[in-house]
């Protein structure tokens, strides 16, 4: 890569913290993380002039099969949160046209059933596994670069989770 990574832009995301009616949060297992035993929760970049809630609810349909008449939207992040990849990751992700992601958090209330959530429900599935964790548990969880973002996430929505 030629360019310097600060140079780059953030790359526009939502993530989805998914809970449940025990205040559990869905978490799913990364199917190409090379970091391990990586979870995470369902999050995605923004299309060009897509608005935030129809991309979280797309997001959250692809990488779980949770449609939107499952869930209910609870609340959204006050602001941005950005995080840099680490230096062996930029360049290899997104083609290279970013530094990271630049992320609005939406919170939302799962409706349904745990037989609803389906892995597979798009062409390439993003994670192999999926569990529900107290919200605490998340940032131990994360690859070490979302660390912040996850606890910064956390201590928003906490209250109303």
């Amino acid at each position: 890569m030629n360019q310097d990574p600060a140079g780059l832009p953030y790359r526009p995301c939502v993530g989805v913290m998914l809970v449940n009616g025990d205040g559990h949060v869905f978490v799913g297992q990364r199917i190409d993380s090379k970091e391990g035993d990586a979870w995470q929760m369902p999050q995605g970049g923004i299309d060009d002039g897509e608005e935030l809630h129809p991309a979280a609810l797309r997001e959250l349909e692809e990488e779980t099969g949770v449609t939107a008449d499952l869930v209910t939207i609870i609340a959204e992040s006050r602001e941005e949160y950005l995080y840099d990849l680490p230096d062996n990751l930029i360049g290899k992700l997104w083609g290279g046209r970013y530094r990271g992601q630049r992320q609005r958090w939406i919170l939302v209330r799962f409706n349904g059933a745990d037989e609803q959530i389906r892995l597979d429900a798009h062409a390439h599935p993003e994670f192999l596994a999926w569990r529900w964790v107290e919200p605490e548990q998340l940032p131990d969880l994360i690859v070490p670069f979302k660390k912040r973002v996850y606890r910064q996430v956390v201590e928003e929505f906490h209250a109303l989770i």
